[in-house]
């Protein structure tokens, strides 16, 4: 019985925890962060949690995903522990060990905050809580049975990652000018495309940032919402209640909206639907899911869209990845030797010629130094992560092109003639710059 009583007395903490929330003021949250400078004091500062109070482990779990910028905090029970690990820069990366009888008491505490039921063990479960500091970060929770407990994963939004300017997150000038241009339409669909976790929230929710002003009404259509956007009116599906992206976009099209954002392009009405939105005088902002920026037409003329819509609906058609950053504190320059510049040479044989190439002598190639103990990357050699973007206008010539249903390929050839570079010829650039190596490209892109 007492045994009971002490487990209790442990999961609940007015003082710090409500449903739904869990506040802490942010002089303390402040004060753990800037202790956990590295993978190594997080470690450090959770052992010194074991045996204490379960707030002060999940308050120092989360401040040390905050303080290494980790986006989701992963708990896995093995058969006597539970494995912490964190994901930074899209690679998980192991923490500590965790005692199983504070992983059981975490578990409680995270359902319970996260309004989960206490009592479900064998099925999956998802919530959400906030961190409330002195700003609010949303954190989605999600359970999922395994043989030895319920595995954890905690996916942090902190609304300081969205706040990043298009240079920031990699684009070239001409890129940047060409995309102020198109958000100043008043109309029109710019389509961003790329795989789960290759950025597109982040770039349509710049593209928001960008056209937002007290006299322009936004609304969204998200799958979740994953980030609450001060001024604009967010709503997100319920497909089990009958509200999807089809059925909410033509209930925002009666709402008058300036910008209406659609979380994803998943079938023709939707698609159908989004284009009608953009050629009666509104500006459409989604994401498809294609390999590269030239696919996007052959794969919504899939969908059954049809190419006489598309045509004059769609303004810009991009797509995205993420590779690391190479860490600035620890990175080697490497000898550029005949190899190395006839690859380099080779990878940007059919580059533009309106596309600067820098001279040999300016070439900044790095690898990556993972065997040291650099404290700014805890030794992994990589720190943040930037994105390689293709982009492709829609001008007349691809109009003209779109109405003959191309393939892939005869877009490609298309948006050569414009001048525009691939997906992995801005990767190369960015290796010649030291920003990335060839290892991230490849993982990331694959090769040609």
């Amino acid at each position: 019985m007492e045994h009971g009583w002490e487990f209790y007395r442990k999961v609940p903490s007015e003082e710090h925890t409500e449903a739904g929330a869990v506040r802490v003021s942010s002089e303390k949250i402040n004060s753990i962060r800037e202790m956990l400078k590295d993978i190594s004091a997080v470690k450090e500062r959770i052992e010194r949690t074991f045996y204490g109070r379960t707030t002060d482990s999940l308050e120092v779990l989360i401040a040390g995903s905050l303080a290494v910028n980790a986006s989701d905090i992963h708990i896995e029970p093995q058969l006597e522990t539970a494995r912490l690990r964190y994901r930074m820069d899209g690679v998980l990366q192991d923490v500590i060990e965790l005692p199983k009888k504070l992983y059981t008491l975490l578990l409680s505490r995270i359902k319970l905050i996260s309004e989960m039921k206490l009592n479900i063990h064998d099925q999956a479960q998802d919530g959400r809580f906030t961190i409330k500091t002195n700003i609010e970060i949303e954190v989605r929770a999600s359970m999922l049975p395994g043989p030895y407990g319920e595995n954890i994963v905690l996916r942090i939004l902190n609304p300081e990652s969205i706040r990043v300017t298009f240079e920031e997150m990699g684009m070239r000038p001409w890129m940047i000018k060409d995309l102020d241009r198109e958000l100043r339409r008043p109309n029109g669909m710019i389509l961003t495309t790329g795989p789960t976790g290759s950025g597109k929230t982040t770039t349509l929710y710049a593209f928001i940032q960008k056209v937002y002003n007290p006299e322009v009404k936004v609304i969204t259509i998200e799958d979740p919402i994953e980030y609450h956007l001060k001024g604009i009116e967010q709503t997100q599906v319920h497909p089990e209640e009958g509200y999807d992206f089809a059925r909410g976009l033509r209930s925002i099209v009666r709402q008058d909206p300036d910008v209406i954002l659609v979380g994803e392009i998943r079938d023709l009405e939707t698609a159908e639907t989004a284009m009608n939105a953009a050629l009666t005088g509104h500006l459409v902002f989604s994401t498809l899911h294609t390999n590269n920026a030239a696919g996007t037409v052959p794969r919504l003329i899939n969908l059954g869209v049809n190419p006489a819509i598309i045509a004059p609906a769609i303004n810009v058609s991009m797509a995205q990845r993420l590779v690391r950053r190479l860490c600035n504190d620890c990175k080697t320059k490497t000898n550029i030797g005949a190899p190395l510049e006839k690859r380099i040479a080779d990878e940007l044989k059919d580059l533009p010629k309106t596309i600067p190439l820098p001279p040999k002598e300016e070439w900044n190639v790095s690898e990556a130094r993972t065997d040291g103990d650099c404290k700014t990357c805890n030794g992994i050699g990589y720190k943040g992560r930037i994105a390689v973007f293709e982009i492709i206008l829609i001008d007349e010539k691809i109009q003209e092109l779109i109405l003959k249903s191309p393939s892939e390929y005869e877009i490609k050839r298309e948006a050569r003639r414009q001048g525009q570079m691939t997906l992995r010829e801005d990767g190369i650039l960015k290796i010649i710059a030291g920003v990335t190596n060839f290892n991230e490209v490849d993982r990331v892109i694959g090769t040609e």
